[in-house]
């Protein structure tokens, strides 16, 4: 999905599993969006430990709909963990 680079952040993600399943989501839906990686190859993970994973940038428009579908993944993944325990 290309996506200009004046979109703003909806979220923060926590992991690239989180940011794949995602990124699915939004290719379903047919949202356009940009999801970026905190990964630095000179630094490799500093900013990951600091600023989390990374972000899901996109146009205001989507902005409610991105966090509704992030909800529901974080919220199964949450159920998946409580049941695993």
């Amino acid at each position: 999905m290309l996506v200009k680079p004046n979109k703003e952040r909806v979220a923060y993600l926590d992991n690239s599993f989180e940011a794949d399943l995602l990124r699915q989501a939004l290719q379903q839906e047919g949202i356009p969006a940009l999801i970026q990686s905190n990964e630095s190859n000179a630094y490799g993970d500093l900013f990951q430990s600091q600023h989390g994973w990374g972000a899901v940038y996109a146009d205001l428009a989507q902005h409610e709909k991105i966090q509704a579908l992030l909800q529901e993944i974080r919220s199964a993944a949450a159920a998946e963990q409580a049941q695993q325990e």
